[in-house]
């Protein structure tokens, strides 16, 4: 007598049993964003308002691709010190996270702030962009790489970091208190 059911039930327990050795085998940022003390990984996008078209790169030349219509992690870098918010179309309190972080910015004028959309809607991205006032630079992760890159699995994610190297991520929504307490430990 055949047992279809048993041999499913068996390749389904195959199947987790390798999911889980892969997953502890595995050393990777996991969704903690990228270690601390480990260099800012490198990309370039194009900015959310720009003509510009494209991908991210995250290649080793990524650095290379510069321009009035690139975000850059380098140059940001290069710059001084860094705080680099990751946030998701439409989801109101990674909106509202950027709202903050734009706030902030006047208070802290040696910090290079920028911000990453992850997928998404271009042309919604544009008109919220408008329509909130945001003027930091919003670049367009359009096929996800730099978000991999960033490890980021949870909106919003905030990356800080000074000389190039990052000091630690935020997950998840932060007060004003929080943040600011974050970016001067940046200075």
């Amino acid at each position: 007598m055949r047992r279809p059911g048993l041999f499913i039930g068996v390749l389904a327990c195959a199947a987790l049993a390798y999911i889980g050795w892969n997953t502890l085998r595995t050393e990777g940022p996991g969704s903690r964003g990228p270690a601390q003390g480990r260099e800012l990984p490198r990309f370039a996008v194009p900015l959310a308002l720009s003509d510009l078209e494209g991908d991210a790169n995250v290649s080793g030349r990524a650095c290379s691709v510069r321009g009035p219509k690139v975000l850059n992690s380098c140059e940001l870098a290069k710059r001084g010190p860094v705080v680099l918010t990751f946030f998701a179309e439409p989801v109101a309190r990674c909106d509202d996270e950027i709202d903050q972080v734009e706030r902030m910015r006047a208070r802290f004028p040696d910090v290079q702030f920028a911000a990453v959309a992850i997928r998404g809607s271009r042309a919604d991205l544009r008109r919220r962009v408008r329509d909130r006032g945001w003027e930091l630079p919003v670049g367009y992760d359009r096929d996800g790489a730099v978000a991999n890159q960033y490890a980021v699995a949870v909106c919003p994610t905030i990356t800080l970091a000074r000389d190039g190297k990052v000091v630690q991520t935020l997950l998840g929504s932060q007060d004003d208190a929080q943040l600011e307490n974050a970016v001067r430990e940046l200075q």
